[in-house]
């Protein structure tokens, strides 16, 4: 069985120079192709249950999946809940089988955002595994625009909290459907500067793929979500195999034929956080 925590995956990255990919899911389909596609590239995955999925498929349905998965993959897999709102949740998810909890408290005030990640990293670290959490805030695409994540509250954070990765705010959005924008190079090393703890980037769907690539191999962040970027590969693979004989109505059928586009799209996506020793 290699079902790990968020803890086991990232201190190796950050130690080695290389990032792992949190991957945004929203059902078996695409659960199954990105752990088949960590495996083509013998490398980490989080497998990430965001607020759409979890609309879709209760906790701890999602959990057995994570879990079924894990245990036969051959590379380290993570059940990772992102973007966790109530203590309530979390503590479903720990329930259920997650071997991590993202807490995502960044619309509160400093005091009240670090109170309420520690309590959910205490309960975490008192179950065995981990929690990651968010300080500054990342906006949506065409939505809620972003507030950057302070230097020095981005230490006080990880002083106070106890987390074992903290997801910023430094150019990144939610949702973004192009690579046209960068990350801000100088808010990352002044974060750094103050903090060792293992950094997250939200929205890494549209950070230029150069960006992400140089960023895992040279800085603290150890874990890109990936979202958009995936779902578009599956809605393109989606349209053509329905495209493909319009007289098709089974969907286990049609579903079938998404498997290998999303490998495929998938393993690009994860061979650009390689490091040097991976490749």
């Amino acid at each position: 069985m290699t079902l790990a925590t968020l803890a086991d995956v990232l201190q190796p990255a950050l130690r080695d120079g290389h990032a792992v990919a949190g991957l945004v899911t929203l059902g078996w389909e695409d659960m199954r192709a990105y752990v088949a596609a960590a495996e083509a590239e013998g490398v980490p995955v989080i497998l990430q249950a965001g607020p759409s999925c979890r609309a879709h498929t209760p906790l701890p349905v999602l959990g057995a999946m994570f879990r079924y998965l894990a245990a036969r993959a051959t590379v380290p897999v993570v059940a990772h809940l992102d973007h966790g709102y109530t203590f309530d949740e979390c503590r479903e998810a720990l329930d259920s089988g997650f071997t991590s909890l993202m807490f995502d408290g960044s619309r509160l005030p400093l005091a009240e955002n670090i109170a309420q990640t520690k309590a959910i990293a205490d309960m975490a670290h008192d179950a065995g595994i981990s929690c990651e959490g968010e300080i500054g805030f990342v906006g949506y695409s065409g939505g809620e625009e972003s507030a950057g994540t302070d230097p020095e509250e981005a230490r006080q954070f990880a002083e106070e909290t106890g987390v074992d990765a903290m997801a910023v705010s430094v150019g990144n959005v939610h949702l973004q459907e192009n690579k046209e924008g960068g990350l801000d190079l100088d808010r990352i090393r002044a974060i750094e500067d103050r903090t060792s703890v293992p950094l997250v980037i939200h929205g890494g769907s549209g950070v230029p793929v150069e960006q992400r690539r140089l960023l895992s191999r040279g800085s603290s962040i150890c874990k890109f979500n990936i979202g958009t970027e995936l779902r578009m590969a599956f809605g393109d693979a989606l349209r053509a195999a329905v495209n493909s004989d319009p007289a098709r109505f089974d969907r286990v059928t049609i579903l079938k034929d998404m498997h290998a586009p999303l490998v495929d799209a998938t393993r690009r996506v994860l061979h650009g956080f390689k490091g040097e020793t991976q490749c």
